[in-house]
């Protein structure tokens, strides 16, 4: 499994995901968000593609679970490639600062598409993105799962994560509980 920038030539790949339903959006079958998604790629795919690798906040705003938008951070994301995509991983951070604001809950999150689980794709992507974390200079990265979601607390936890805390996601997330976990970043 590799981390690959989102371009053109993938592009397909991707599609055929939204086309199945699936958004890394909303990291679950989510049909309206992929038809979003699959609108915009139609309406300007190169466009479509710069938003996704972003690392100086141009890009389109984010939607909350809650439908409310707030402003892009910095950000990278990548696709998780395995002969074809299998998922994606992204990267944010505020320049100057560790913190985030109230609506990111974490530095990385990520998601597999349901076909591709189980095959530690999640946990080799987790891996190779705290090398692109290292590369910014952040000293640590916090991640945050749902406290039911073991598998992906088994992701963090082989990449060195370790939880800080668990608490309530605000309202506009959801309302349920979650573990932040922080993952330290040595230079290398």
């Amino acid at each position: 499994m590799r981390l690959l920038a989102p371009s053109p030539e993938l592009l397909d790949s991707y599609r055929a995901s939204l086309l199945r339903g699936w958004s890394s959006e909303t990291a679950s079958e989510d049909a309206a968000a992929a038809d979003e998604e699959l609108a915009e790629i139609a309406r300007d795919p190169a466009g479509f593609i710069r938003d996704l690798n972003d690392p100086l906040r141009g890009g389109r705003p984010v939607r909350l679970p809650d439908g409310s938008e707030v402003p892009r951070l910095p950000g990278l994301r990548r696709w998780m490639w395995d002969e074809e995509y299998c998922g994606a991983i992204s990267l944010r951070w505020q320049p100057g600062t560790m913190d985030l604001p109230p609506h990111c809950l974490g530095h990385i999150g990520y998601a597999v598409v349901p076909w591709m689980r189980r095959r530690g794709h999640a946990t080799a992507a987790l891996a190779q993105m705290l090398d692109l974390a290292r590369l910014e200079g952040l000293p640590h990265v916090d991640i945050v799962t749902d406290l039911d979601n073991v598998g992906s607390q088994a992701v963090v936890r082989a990449n060195a994560g370790v939880v800080v805390e668990e608490f309530i996601t605000p309202p506009a997330s959801g309302s349920h509980a979650a573990l932040r976990f922080r993952v330290l970043l040595d230079p290398r």
